[in-house]
């Protein structure tokens, strides 16, 4: 087992979220060996350690989209991160506003985009899904703009749901879901008084908001199944790169040619995903996707890239990799289940003492000077 704090929170969201909630957020498609690769190939990675550098100045500042981040990290896109603490979209965002770096609202929140902006200091980021209805997407769009939102993070590579079958067994999804549910509630009074009791509504608050009555959980698997479009291409997202006016980036990414295609569209950036493993199993990790991509594209958008994040050293590899920002999605929902606000503030600073070490040790002054240099190339890298 990898040892982190991220290891320790998610011990904790274990005992304390029903098991539904758990197995939904932790597991990944299919047999999960790429949700597995993602955490060990990042591991494995090795960082080259460099001493007597003078590291008395050390920054992690950096710039992204005209933003002034206090690291290169930002919160991920999470579904349902309110059911996970009370209006957890809320707690996680004022975590990530305190630390000076972007939380990234999903489409498929339980908290709206007008409950969660309000909430902090600094402008939030909204993810959107390519959906068959469109006059939702305007709709977010519209809302998004008024909400002050700066970035639009673009999902690509769900046109589809994942084949997820810990959702079946875990009573996410299936027969007798509701009910199962309610039984497994029952076996966690902590987060059934918190969240179950006091975080209501249990719905997704930015459909709702659009179609005028509640979407609970009961109906999330539906909707989404019905809204994703397999026929989406790049022509599709031309209308939306015209209307928004703000940094785009495209989320999904993790073959070249995609990132040279997103380049031609006019993206503003790119994520390096693979959806955290819960899509095509079986595919490249990011860490190991990462160094083509940057090949191909360096320079020409913002890089960023996510899954299997875990630690402070992590976002130094993915650096070093090639890219310039990375998002946290798991392990942050963790710390959120386990701990609320706090265990994301606690989890934030860890990062950013973990990344720190890392730079001393690796002889890296600022994020710019963090490079495939920090690494250790004989080792495949």
């Amino acid at each position: 087992m990898i040892i982190s704090a991220s290891t320790d929170y998610r011990a904790a969201a274990q005992r304390r979220l029903p098991p539904f909630l758990f197995h939904y957020i932790d597991g990944g498609a299919y047999a999960e060996y790429t949700l597995k690769r993602n955490v060990e190939d990042l591991a494995g990675i090795a960082l080259r350690q460099r001493v007597l550098k003078n590291m008395a100045e050390l920054s992690l500042e950096t710039r992204l989209f005209n933003e002034t981040l206090a690291m290169p990290v930002a919160l991920a896109p999470v579904g349902l991160t309110g059911m996970y603490a009370r209006r957890g979209e809320v707690q996680a965002a004022k975590a990530a506003s305190a630390k000076g770096i972007p939380f990234t609202l999903s489409t498929v929140s339980v908290c709206p985009i007008e409950e969660v902006a309000p909430a902090i200091d600094r402008p939030m980021w909204f993810q959107l899904y390519v959906l068959k209805d469109r006059g939702f997407m305007k709709n977010a769009l519209e809302r998004a703009k008024a909400a002050g939102v700066t970035t639009l993070v673009f999902t690509v590579d769900m046109p589809v749901p994942g084949a997820r079958y810990r959702d079946a067994h875990s009573g996410m999804s299936g027969p007798n879901a509701a009910l199962r549910r309610m039984l497994q509630a029952v076996t966690r009074p902590a987060w059934a008084l918190d969240v179950g009791l006091l975080g209501k509504p249990h719905d997704l608050g930015n459909i709702s908001t659009y179609r005028g009555h509640p979407t609970g959980l009961a109906d999330y698997i539906g909707w989404l199944g019905a809204n994703f479009d397999p026929s989406i291409s790049w022509k599709d997202l031309e209308w939306i790169r015209d209307y928004w006016d703000g940094p785009m980036v495209i989320k999904g990414i993790l073959d070249p040619e995609d990132a040279k295609d997103a380049v031609k569209f006019g993206a503003d950036g790119i994520v390096v995903s693979n959806h955290g493993g819960r899509q095509l199993d079986g595919v490249l990790s990011s860490a190991r996707a990462l160094p083509a991509i940057a090949d191909a594209v360096k320079g020409e958008l913002a890089i960023l890239a996510d899954s299997g994040i875990r630690t402070g050293l992590d976002v130094v590899r993915m650096l070093a990799l090639g890219a310039d920002t990375v998002l946290l999605g798991r392990a942050f929902i963790y710390a959120l289940a386990a701990a609320g606000q706090a265990g994301v503030s606690n989890l934030l600073d860890l990062i950013d003492k973990e990344m720190r070490v890392a730079m001393v040790l690796t002889g890296a002054r600022s994020i710019a000077e963090i490079s495939r240099d920090s690494l250790v190339r004989e080792l495949g890298v």
